[in-house]
């Protein structure tokens, strides 16, 4: 069995892929919300340590509580979009590497010595794990919209208060509307952005 996906799969995930700024009014369920997690949850992270934490904000009283801290650009299309991911990362990940790495109890060591070393290995994997939820989304059928256009603190208030939780980007999540679509940007040539030595 071939292990390559087909050019239609590779399609959607990211060549005919797009930002989205407008959305249809069709909803997501809960269930496809789990469905993405399970998905993304896969995705390697150092020491599978697995620092995301992502709160999916549905109702009308989250997204209320969350436009205070959207950028003017975002506000509109955020309250539009059916589900808006706050992606974060738990700084004190290691806490839960006892269950996630148990091969070796020793692990939680490695990162807890330094906070900023800490924070960092957060932060790094925290922001792969958001790329495989875009990913994950979009495999299920799901239109993507990144964007770090946002206050973090008042995010980290309003979602994270008292916890070791700190925002990321967001991402909406739902159908797009294809006249939200800007013309395709281009992209860097391999020679320009990689080297093979």
């Amino acid at each position: 069995m071939s292990r390559i996906l087909s050019d239609e799969a590779l399609d959607i995930i990211f060549r005919t892929a797009r930002t989205q700024n407008a959305w249809t009014d069709e909803p997501v369920s809960d269930e496809t919300l789990h469905k993405l997690y399970e998905l993304m949850k896969w995705g390697p992270t150092s020491a599978n340590c697995s620092p995301a934490r992502i709160v999916f904000v549905k109702s009308k009283e989250a997204k209320e509580k969350l436009a205070p801290a959207l950028s003017a650009g975002n506000l509109e299309k955020t309250m539009a979009a059916p589900v808006t991911a706050i992606v974060g990362y738990d700084v004190e990940f290691y806490e839960r590497l006892d269950y996630l790495f148990p091969h070796d109890l020793t692990a939680k060591t490695w990162f807890n010595w330094s906070k900023e070393w800490a924070e960092q290995t957060a932060f790094r994997n925290g922001s792969l794990q958001g790329a495989y939820m875009m990913i994950a989304a979009r495999s299920l059928g799901l239109d993507c919209g990144p964007m770090s256009g946002f206050d973090m603190k008042k995010v980290d208030e309003a979602f994270f208060a008292g916890t070791t939780v700190k925002s990321n980007f967001l991402c909406n999540l739902g159908h797009g509307d294809p006249k939200g679509v800007f013309p395709r940007s281009p992209r860097l040539p391999f020679d320009d952005a990689c080297k093979i030595v």
